[in-house]
């Protein structure tokens, strides 16, 4: 017969799952205070340490608020944090060989749909919007650091045009992943002029309401970042030390 080996949990981790279900299932519901570090030792028959462990994990996970000086209080989950969760997990992913071309892929399926939304359901607030993001654009070429600030807002708008909370955190989340490969990427001469062309053709076609126009001018401008970055990268790596 095979053996398993089985983990044991800790006390801080039985803790945090046993007041995680009864968020989960509205016996603690939202704004409800948590009883007192000292209730909870005595309803779990565990030490202070374990208590707080337990509190932490769970502020970590967004079901919790601690704020000094008061019991900690049941907050409603937000997109932001579970993105935030999977941050750590994600930087880790990219460091590996296959993972920037994981994340691409992902990023492409993202923008690409965000782009052929907006070409068939854009308000005249949205285009407006979408417009004065890309004037950002114009005005800052040629100052990198500003520059990739109105990218990063350019592609915000268009996240938010579906009017989904999710959309934005994963938005923001993109934002973070892809931090440093804009800074890169931007280093290149002439590559803001051609983020600014692409955003351009971008916004024509929505404003044009033509999806299949949309999604192309998306994938090449998409694909025209990451080889520049890759392309860098490639160089880099044949760099003697």
């Amino acid at each position: 017969m095979s053996r398993y080996k089985v983990e044991r949990k800790t006390l801080s981790e039985q803790v945090a799952e046993q007041l995680e279900v009864d968020i989960l299932e509205g016996r603690l519901k939202e704004d409800d205070q948590l009883p007192t570090e000292r209730e909870l030792m005595e309803q779990f028959g565990v030490g202070r340490p374990a208590v707080r462990e337990a509190l932490f994990y769970l502020q970590r996970l967004g079901l919790i608020a601690i704020n000094s000086g008061t019991r900690a209080r049941v907050i409603r989950p937000t997109a932001e944090a579970v993105m935030a969760r999977l941050s750590g997990v994600t930087r880790q992913l990219l460091v590996k060989s296959e993972g920037q071309q994981y994340f691409q892929e992902a990023r492409a399926m993202f923008e690409i749909s965000l782009a052929r939304y907006a070409a068939r359901h854009a308000t005249d607030d949205d285009l407006a919007r979408l417009r004065a993001a890309l004037e950002d654009n114009r005005v800052a070429l040629g100052h990198e650091a500003r520059f990739k600030r109105s990218d990063n807002d350019f592609h915000g708008v268009l996240a938010s045009i579906a009017c989904n909370p999710i959309f934005d955190a994963i938005h923001e989340a993109l934002s973070e992943w892809l931090d440093d490969r804009r800074a890169e990427a931007l280093q290149q001469e002439g590559e803001d002029q051609a983020a600014f062309q692409a955003h351009t053709e971008i916004v024509e076609a929505i404003e044009s309401r033509d999806p299949d126009a949309a999604e192309a001018a998306m994938r090449r401008h998409l694909d025209r970042h990451y080889g520049t970055y890759m392309e860098l990268k490639k160089r880099l790596s044949h760099v003697p030390e």
